[in-house]
């Protein structure tokens, strides 16, 4: 059990750095002859490749997560990870979690504030990020509450992982944006992720199916962020020149709504 459980988490966990190899690879190959000055410009801001690896293996990380709600079998497997990552070791808390979700796409923004260009400007990637987090904030909300799974420490609506989500989604917002530079961006933003995911269950605060579901969902929010950016800043733009974007805000159970202008 002890091993299925470890290979279960890295093929998980670690199916989309796989995936986005490839798209980096893919996209240094295009960029092949191209000037330092890293010309983004000439190629798609928005439209990314979806590998269907990728999109199988992260809504099959969705669906074991909702499968596991109503088998024995993948729950006695959740206990058997959490004696594994949380207490077959007495071990101190990192909280390092709360603060390591957010890195990647913070890099992102720091980059490109720094003048080091990305596939966007700043003020879209902003955007972009923005709407992939309204999106898995409100999926992993929503499910938290209809589910309503208890946590491993007893505190209530465990699943699915936010904080895995909001990493996988920050992770594969430094992919696209930085990924055809380097494909030390794309492994180290999801180094970071699957470090949260782990760092998840070894504090006792989720089993192993939230972080899997977390992570197939983060993943998908920030591809579903890349397709439709483009189609609300078009629809929402407040003139010709789409000088501005208004796009709607969610988050601790508020809704809002934020304007992005140009200057």
């Amino acid at each position: 059990m002890k091993i299925f459980s470890n290979f279960l988490l890295m093929i998980t966990l670690l199916v989309p750095i796989l995936s986005l190899a490839q798209v980096s690879a893919d996209s240094l190959k295009s960029d092949t002859g191209m000037s330092a000055e890293y010309k983004s410009e000439h190629r798609s801001q928005f439209k990314i490749r979806m590998s269907p690896f990728a999109a199988i293996a992260s809504s099959a990380g969705i669906a074991y997560g909702f499968v596991k709600l109503g088998n024995h079998g993948l729950s006695d497997l959740d206990i058997a990870a959490r004696h594994e990552f949380a207490l077959e070791h007495p071990h101190r808390k990192f909280r390092v979690d709360d603060y390591l979700q957010f890195a990647p796409g913070a890099l992102v923004l720091g980059l490109s504030a720094a003048g080091l260009k990305g596939r966007n400007r700043t003020i879209d990637q902003a955007g972009i990020y923005l709407l992939s987090n309204i999106i898995l904030t409100v999926s992993c909300q929503s499910l938290k509450r209809i589910t309503k799974v208890p946590r491993p420490d007893g505190s209530s609506n465990a699943f699915p992982s936010g904080h895995t989500a909001e990493a996988f989604a920050s992770a594969e917002f430094l992919s696209q944006e930085y990924g055809a530079r380097s494909l030390a961006y794309p492994i180290s933003g999801y180094a970071a992720a699957v470090a949260t995911a782990y760092y998840r269950m070894y504090n006792n605060k989720h089993w192993l199916s939230d972080v899997v579901a977390g992570a197939g969902i983060g993943f998908l929010s920030t591809r579903a962020s890349y397709w439709l950016y483009p189609k609300i800043k078009k629809l929402l733009s407040a003139n010709e020149n789409g000088r501005s974007v208004l796009l709607p805000s969610y988050g601790h159970n508020a809704v809002g709504a934020a304007m992005i202008c140009y200057f």
